[in-house]
């Protein structure tokens, strides 16, 4: 029932890790080379920003309206090409319902799409607004400490406004919320890419030559009155900073694949007054729904996977704001909030369903704990879990007591984030009525 790594097409956009040969074969990936060009040569291709199991994703220059844009380059399977024409009809969706909306700001747009015939056979692509790295990045840059609050709470703002555009006025269900799926906003993204990452219009300026001269400059450094010891460091310093300005210069193939580049716009700066105007875009539509349809097939990333969709009930767009809860709850302890193990004696599933019981209190509905597809599993006819037989209940001001670094408004940000956890999604909070609480705004 478990498969954790099938919903983010996103998540290696940050790894060392690429793509596999093999799968660049028929009904696989496109085989591109930095310079190709797609749409009748309307997108020039610079440079690789990631790939997922379904796609790659590459940095293009739009030579028609003179601007940079990131290009999804969709496997060419029938499963994925299915996926990929779903996934445009809700971006579409998105893109025409109501563009004044707060929300709208908030979610990654479409752009353009198109089919594009290779030895592979025919791609779907897509192409978005180039964005820059992913709320997970933040969480990595403030080393699993914890963003500060003051930003979490923009960001939670901005991503409560999309989701309620999402649900209410779309009607669609987002599905894999995440902080891989929500991206920084880089409002002077050209100058950006020109003065970071000498990308200027439809060129690359080669940084390799510079990175030689800059160099040979650490030899000129004034280290008058420093400790050898110092003057390592300070050099190793120097060298560092002046690798981070090449990131976004053209990576070597490794193995026959292009290497992703990462856009890192904030340069791994910590001073919380760069992120005090961070807009943020919730991303990767590609395992969205409708909420008209009648749901219980397996969503979710597993530690942002919610207690109805594990027992194979029927879900809706409240299952989003579970796992909002439980990103936000990341974001401010860079840690999860649940993450389970199995044993010898359960399985995985069932320890992920313990820790919302021992957090939340044992509140779930007789139609989750008898009437779901895989109530039977975890169990018995008194709604009591089969194979977990001793529950260690916890209460979420505690947990937040251990975790949060800040411990700032404790009993607030407790009241904000229970109403998006309770078991039962007939009484869990919508985005509507969450975006309005005190811990928002204080």
């Amino acid at each position: 029932m478990d498969s954790d790594s099938d919903y983010s097409d996103c998540h290696s956009i940050y790894s060392d890790e690429e793509e596999g040969l093999e799968d660049y074969k028929t009904g696989g990936y496109h085989k591109v080379s930095l310079g190709d060009t797609l749409q009748q040569g309307r997108y020039k291709i610079q440079l690789k920003l990631g790939w997922g199991h379904f796609s790659t994703v590459w940095l293009a220059y739009d030579t028609k309206l003179k601007c940079h844009v990131a290009v999804k380059i969709v496997k060419s399977s029938r499963r994925f090409t299915q996926g990929a024409k779903e996934e445009i009809a809700l971006l579409e969706k998105i893109q025409s319902t109501n563009p004044t909306s707060a929300g709208y700001q908030h979610i990654a747009q479409l752009l353009d799409h198109f089919e594009h015939e290779g030895d592979n056979g025919i791609h779907v692509c897509m192409v978005f607004e180039v964005l820059g790295e992913s709320l997970l990045s933040l969480i990595k840059r403030f080393k699993y400490r914890g963003v500060p609050a003051p930003v979490v709470k923009k960001v939670a703002t901005q991503v409560l406004l999309g989701l309620d555009y999402l649900h209410r006025e779309c009607g669609i269900i987002h599905t894999d919320l995440k902080p891989e799926n929500v991206l920084v906003y880089v409002p002077n993204v050209e100058t950006v890419l020109q003065e970071r990452f000498h990308i200027q219009g439809d060129t690359i300026i080669n940084g390799n030559q510079e990175m030689e001269q800059d160099i040979t400059i650490l030899d000129q450094v004034d280290t008058t009155g420093l400790t050898k010891n110092q003057k390592k460091k300070l050099k190793k310093r120097i060298k560092k900073k002046l690798k981070r300005q090449q990131q976004g210069s053209p990576r070597k193939d490794k193995n026959g694949i292009i290497t992703s580049s990462v856009l890192d716009f904030t340069a791994g700066d910590l001073d919380v007054n760069v992120y005090e105007n961070i807009i943020v875009k919730i991303a990767d539509l590609g395992n969205a729904c409708w909420t008209k349809d009648e749901c219980t097939h397996l969503i979710q990333t597993r530690e942002y996977r919610s207690p109805e969709v594990i027992l194979g009930a029927r879900w809706n767009e409240k299952t989003d704001l579970w796992s909002f809860a439980c990103m936000i709850f990341e974001l401010l302890t860079g840690e999860f909030l649940f993450d389970p193990r199995p044993s010898s004696k359960y399985s995985k599933d069932d320890d992920h369903i313990a820790q919302m019981i021992e957090l939340m209190g044992n509140n779930l509905p007789t139609r989750l704990t008898q009437d779901s597809e895989f109530s039977h599993e975890f169990f018995d006819r008194h709604g009591n879990m089969k194979h977990i037989k001793k529950l260690r209940y916890r209460d979420l001001h505690d947990v937040l007591e251990e975790t949060y670094r800040d411990g700032h408004q404790l009993e607030l940000l407790t009241d904000f984030l229970t109403p998006m956890l309770q078991l039962d999604d007939d009484n869990r909070a919508g985005a509507a009525i969450i975006m309005n609480h005190k811990w928002l705004h204080e």
